[in-house]
């Protein structure tokens, strides 16, 4: 008669396979893309290996990322026939590589080919990455190695905008650089969660925290509530995660885009609006607007104190257009105040939570 195994035991059994990176020899806490890693472990997408090992600065192949695509998409990993002539049934990938080809998510090289044991790059990680998440808007960018007729510059463009890269210091992209496991989880998570996209953001930020939700008081009485969140697809069109707010009944969404250049707000699916330039000087001038019209905004502060009924700030950036009106930006805040050339406050923060 065999013995039923106690609640204990069979619970401390299971975590003794559970996937944690903090179990693996090669994963400390204190490396780049340990969160993002240990995210996708708990979530099946990553495995380690069997000596115990993740291995997270290893260069994935063409066939590792059709296997990690497939465990996050859900599709069948059982070996089978592919549509390439060099990924036999036999292969171990086979399962995963059929499926994310036939889902779209993955190409062949054009002669018939998937090259499974090559290294993918940057660029063929947006473009994979692109298709993945269904990404629809885009954020031109100006990486100086990315040309834009280069076939992975428009699945750049939709990545810099769903906050899932934000490229190098040096306005480069490398798109042909091999991609790291820690490097490919990053964009993956950063796709997946909003807490990871706030690592795709330059030193000294100006973007909102994405976990958080922000209060603003208007003019005329009203509350404008800011939160982050995945908007579902309309009218044929991709949205995703992006900056929604409600105030008095009525519900808009928006995008902050940044680079080591600007930072911007965009709005789906149509133009987007110059806020800030890079590196942040006083005099120093740059021309907004929508539509045909253009404003010249000048910075005409820094480390300025800023008074909101959520806090006062000390080191906000002021902005004056030609109209007279005045906002101030903080660094990991966004906008916190913004004031009319005759003194009234249009909008200023009162919560953060």
């Amino acid at each position: 008669m065999k013995k039923l195994m106690s609640p204990l035991v069979l619970v401390m059994s299971l975590l003794l396979v559970l996937p944690v990176a903090g179990a693996a020899p090669d994963m400390p806490e204190s490396h780049q893309f340990y969160e993002e890693i240990d995210y996708l472990m708990e979530k099946g997408v990553i495995r380690g290996y069997p000596d115990g090992t993740v291995r997270p600065d290893a260069i994935v192949t063409r066939a590792e990322a059709a296997v990690m695509i497939g465990r996050l998409k859900g599709l069948g990993g059982t070996q089978k026939a592919t549509p390439f002539r060099d990924v036999p049934a036999s292969h171990f990938a086979s399962g995963f590589i059929a499926e994310a080809a036939k889902a779209g998510y993955i190409r062949g090289d054009g002669n018939g080919l998937y090259r499974p044991n090559s290294p993918i790059n940057r660029g063929e990680m947006a473009v994979v990455v692109e298709r993945v998440f269904n990404l629809g808007l885009g954020f031109t960018h100006s990486f100086k190695d990315v040309p834009q007729n280069a076939y992975y510059s428009e699945a750049i463009s939709k990545l810099l905008a769903a906050n899932i890269t934000i490229g190098y210091s040096d306005n480069t992209f490398r798109p042909r650089q091999e991609v790291t496991r820690g490097q490919f989880a990053a964009f993956l998570a950063r796709g997946l969660e909003p807490e990871f996209k706030n690592d795709a953001r330059i030193a000294r930020s100006y973007q909102k925290d994405k976990t958080k939700t922000y209060t603003y008081q208007m003019s005329d009485g009203t509350t404008a509530v800011h939160r982050f969140a995945d908007v579902p697809d309309r009218g044929g069109l991709a949205y995703g995660f992006m900056w929604t707010v409600q105030v008095d009944g009525d519900t808009y969404e928006y995008l902050e885009f940044e680079n080591y250049q600007m930072f911007a707000f965009g709005y789906p699916y149509s133009e987007y609006d110059l806020a800030l330039v890079y590196p942040v000087r006083v005099g120093k001038t740059f021309n907004t607007g929508l539509g045909d019209e253009t404003i010249t905004n000048t910075i005409t502060g820094v480390n300025k104190t800023v008074r909101t009924p959520y806090r006062t700030f000390t080191n906000a950036t002021e902005v004056t257009t030609e109209s007279g009106l005045k906002y101030y930006m903080v660094e990991g805040f966004s906008t916190v105040k913004s004031i009319n050339a005759q003194g009234r406050v249009e909008s200023q923060l009162v919560k953060v939570e």
